[in-house]
């Protein structure tokens, strides 16, 4: 097994700082004089428009701007306005200025009063609103004086409905930023930040213009990133501006899944073209993510079984009207925010939980098609490389936040496209676990990802499951030793690393004791799995030496370690004769563990303060936190149905053969995490199964 870690570290994300101007040189933007011959405004101009019919398309095309037609006014009048109004501006009259301002903000509803006059010029409405390219045109030349005293005009000219105008105006609009960036620097941040925002917009009427054709979202998002693209290639130092935006802009966690899958989708797209980011793309998604993979464990965790089947009765509803038209189901959402913010509590918990589940479905559906193509060969260089992204996600993200539920099956499904990839992931849980300075929780948790990794992995082979518990046993027995020459006895806050791996062990043992197996008498049907039970079974070397040494030292694990785990190994080891505890657990019932409880809580007397039931060891004993449980995301759990083990109930290995056991702690919850019962298979997976 290699345990050389993946480079797991990442560059820090570098916070935006002022920008000097003219980044680049700017002979092809804007920001430089013009003549009217310049852009395209000869004397036969003031004639009128061509017909719309025999105008020229023009392209999306960045380099060559030249407008064929002029408004009701000159380029020379607009010009010699703009500069009447910033002069006036700077002496303190700011009345053309606000009127500069309204203009160039697009508004156009003195406009729309004027059409309703019959007697109105009808090619009225088509000048002016070439005026407006005009009038940034005419703009661009005087970038240079558009310092901080210009704030007003300049958030007028950025809060302007670009993107759903003609494709014209939409190439002016983009040249005019770059010319302004590049006479003005620090006016980048604020450049960037209104082409980001509009990064959650997602229906037509975040962006249509009044008396303007419709235009459709795919168009949008690419006059939008067309335009970041060229800035971003105007401005190399726009990129870690760019980066910090990106970052501060992402919705929070409660906002729409429209607007939280628009996001993703725009930062997706931005992650085609900006390699230099590509990086802190997928680990911003991926950290979001966790977030609200948290919040919403979180909700259901503290929901009754009446609340959960609301919130499962919901998500049923929605998937079932999921074909109505996007408008409609977006005007839905809102009116059902405002049925539920009227109703009961109960009521918007059940929102709350549903939308989160919608959200975190939605981005791992995508996340998982995103990477997919990149392990298309996964024994080749390219997808070890993505892999190693991944890894870094989970070491870096994932692995510190316990209360993750379904984000870290990216890595499960994933490591599990080829033995290279497992070793990868093996080896990094396994140097986490034990390298001595990591902290004692995230040690824990290393042990509990790979021994669920290994348990549940359904493509995971025999012998590598094989390998994988000898070198878990390995650092048992160190530790145990290590232990052992202090140990008076069990005591979960001294010697949690140990009782974590042993834990880890049990559950494999639990899930794929078949492959633990070295050989098995004939008449052994290994079809049947219940053929396995009362026979003499041969077991991979060490395996029973490994379990039983660190079982019946002075530690006493089967006393910590989570009672549903322990119960399930003891079951399964006395029926396939591997080992017979229940001894040393019905001693155990007798055995206190407050008498060996280290710090301050040993005498219970702060325990009592906070009004601890003192005759309730729980706390005293190893929570069950393992991540690969089954996965019931509706949409995403396409990805990984065939990629973990459901637990099997053995026929024959009934409740009623569990030598006097406690039913009522069998059946209690000891997994703070809630997620006890779903790992350790002993309500839900088995009734399934049966």
């Amino acid at each position: 097994m290699t345990t050389a870690t993946p480079q797991l570290t990442r560059a820090v994300a570098r916070a935006g700082t002022p920008l000097k101007p003219i980044l680049k040189p700017t002979s092809t933007l804007l920001g430089m004089r013009r003549t009217s011959d310049d852009a395209g405004l000869d004397d036969n101009s003031m004639d009128g428009p061509q017909s719309p019919r025999k105008r020229q398309k023009v392209e999306f095309d960045l380099n060559n701007i030249e407008i064929h037609e002029i408004g009701a006014r000159s380029f020379e009048e607009i010009k010699q306005e703009i500069k009447k109004a910033l002069e006036r501006h700077d002496q303190g009259d700011d009345e053309d200025y606000d009127i500069l301002k309204d203009t160039l903000s697009g508004k156009q509803t003195s406009y729309d009063e004027e059409d309703e006059d019959e007697d109105v010029d009808p090619t009225l409405l088509a000048k002016r609103r070439q005026e407006l390219k005009v009038y940034l045109v005419s703009l661009a030349s005087f970038s240079p004086r558009l310092g901080k005293s210009c704030d007003g005009l300049i958030k007028s000219v950025l809060q302007c409905q670009w993107l759903a105008r003609d494709d014209q105006f939409a190439k002016i609009y983009v040249q005019f930023l770059a010319a302004l960036v590049s006479a003005q620097g620090a006016r980048l941040t604020q450049v960037l930040s209104s082409i980001v925002e509009r990064f959650t917009d997602s229906r037509i009427s975040d962006w249509a213009v009044p008396n303007y054709p419709e235009v459709n979202r795919e168009t949008i998002q690419e006059r939008l990133h067309v335009a970041l693209q060229y800035l971003l290639q105007l401005f190399p130092s726009a990129k870690p501006v760019l980066e910090h935006l990106i970052t501060t802009k992402y919705p929070f966690h409660d906002e729409s899944k429209r607007m939280h899958l628009a996001y993703v989708d725009n930062l997706l797209r931005l992650r085609t073209y900006c390699p230099y980011l590509k990086t802190e793309i997928t680990d911003l998604i991926v950290s979001r993510l966790v977030k609200i993979d948290v919040e919403m464990q979180m909700d259901l965790d503290n929901m009754d079984d009446g609340l959960a089947a609301m919130v499962a009765m919901a998500l049923k509803s929605s998937r079932e009207s999921s074909n109505q038209d996007e408008e409609d189901s977006d005007e839905s959402d809102t009116e059902s925010v405002d049925s539920d913010e009227s109703e009961e509590d109960e009521y918007t918990r059940v929102k709350t939980a549903k939308d989160n589940i919608e959200k975190m479905d939605s981005m791992l559906d995508i996340l998982f098609e995103l990477y997919t193509p990149e392990f298309v060969n996964p024994d080749s260089d390219e997808a070890f490389e993505a892999f190693e992204d991944l890894v870094s996600e989970f070491s870096n993200l994932i692995l510190p936040t316990i209360k993750s539920r379904h984000t870290q099956f990216l890595i499960f499904h994933f490591a599990q496209k080829s033995e290279r990839l497992m070793d990868a992931f093996c080896g990094t849980c396994i140097n986490i676990a034990f390298e001595s300075q990591r902290p004692l929780i995230l040690q824990q948790a290393a042990s509990a990802y790979l021994a669920s990794f290994v348990a549940r992995g359904a493509h995971v082979p025999g012998r590598i499951v094989v390998k994988i518990f000898e070198v878990l046993g390995f650092h048992l027995d160190q530790m145990r030793a290590l232990y052992e020459t202090t140990c008076r006895g069990p005591d979960v806050r001294r010697y949690t690393p140990f009782y974590a791996l042993m834990q880890a062990l049990m559950y494999i043992y639990c899930f794929r004791w078949q492959d633990l197996i070295k050989s098995v008498p004939d008449e052994v049907d290994k079809d049947d799995i219940s053929s396995y039970l009362d026979q003499e079974i041969e077991w991979e070397a060490e395996i029973k030496d490994i379990m039983r040494r660190n079982i019946y030292s002075r530690l006493n694990p089967l006393k910590v370690c989570s009672p549903v785990i322990v119960e399930e190994f003891a079951s399964l080891a006395h029926r396939f004769r591997f080992m017979y505890v229940y001894p040393l657990i019905e001693s155990n019932k007798r055995l206190r563990l407050s008498q060996f409880s280290s710090g301050a809580y040993s005498s219970g007397g702060a325990l009592r303060d906070l009004s601890f039931d003192m005759s309730d060891e729980s706390w005293q004993q190893l929570g069950s936190f393992f991540p690969f449980d089954p996965y019931q995301l509706p949409v995403s759990k396409r990805w990984v149905e065939q990629d973990y083990l459901q637990w099997r109930l053995i026929p024959g290995l009934g409740q009623d053969e569990r030598d006097d056991n406690d039913s009522d702690e069998e059946e209690q919850d000891v997994d703070d995490d809630g997620e006890v019962e779903e790992d350790t298979a002993t309500d839900d997976e088995a009734s399934q199964a049966e």
